[in-house]
């Protein structure tokens, strides 16, 4: 059956109009964004292969383009669509830490930074520079390395800070290997940037890993 041919009220894009986005599954949610189905199959159907053939959201989200493209059902029509919205979630995170506000929340740059590392399928390195009221100043992604680890050099760090005129400094750095824990070289050079840094009085407020 066509989703034309459901009850208004259970048809995706009715029900969001009608009671919000939160209320729509994640295959009714992509259903919005694929807008057709395929071969006998609804949207929301194609929705839900999309989804059961990567693990769910976050594991369709995070496929490197190559694989994505090779997903049935994702024309080039559909995989740009997929990805503006995605883009468009990167860049709303974006423009929330960049308002003239002081950043207070250690969760607000949590959200961002994830957002903006955790796709990469190699160890990036990155900072957000802050002013002496903690407003964000700028995001850089610094170093980039291998799925194993990224060279990082103090004194780029350093000379990037001062650039922007920061007063503080969260940095970040992804592990594609989906291992949280900090190893013992991320502690250590996260001991010899906070020295580093504290010779120019530029102070590290976290590493988020």
């Amino acid at each position: 059956m066509a989703i034309s041919d459901w009850p208004a009220a259970e048809r995706p894009r009715e029900k969001l109009l009608q009671r919000g986005a939160e209320v729509l599954s994640d295959a009714e949610l992509l259903a919005i964004f694929l807008r057709t189905g395929a071969r006998g199959r609804t949207a929301v159907d194609l929705g839900r292969e999309l989804l059961g053939a990567s693990g769910g959201l976050r594991g369709l989200l995070d496929m490197p383009l190559s694989k994505l493209r090779s997903q049935p059902g994702l024309g080039n029509a559909r995989l740009a669509q997929l990805l503006g919205a995605l883009e468009l979630g990167r860049r709303y995170l974006a423009a929330e830490m960049v308002r003239e506000h002081s950043l207070t929340k250690p969760d607000d740059a949590g959200r961002f930074l994830m957002a903006k590392l955790r796709h990469y399928p190699h160890e990036v390195f990155a900072c957000l520079f802050l002013d002496n009221k903690h407003r964000v100043l700028a995001f850089e992604e610094l170093f980039r390395g291998t799925i194993d680890g990224a060279a990082v050099y103090p004194r780029e760090v350093v000379r990037r800070s001062l650039e922007h005129n920061a007063a503080a400094l969260i940095l970040a750095h992804n592990h594609p290997s989906g291992v949280a824990e900090p190893s013992e070289a991320d502690r250590s050079i996260t001991r010899r940037l906070v020295e580093a840094l504290g010779l120019v009085d530029i102070r590290v407020l976290d590493h988020l890993v």
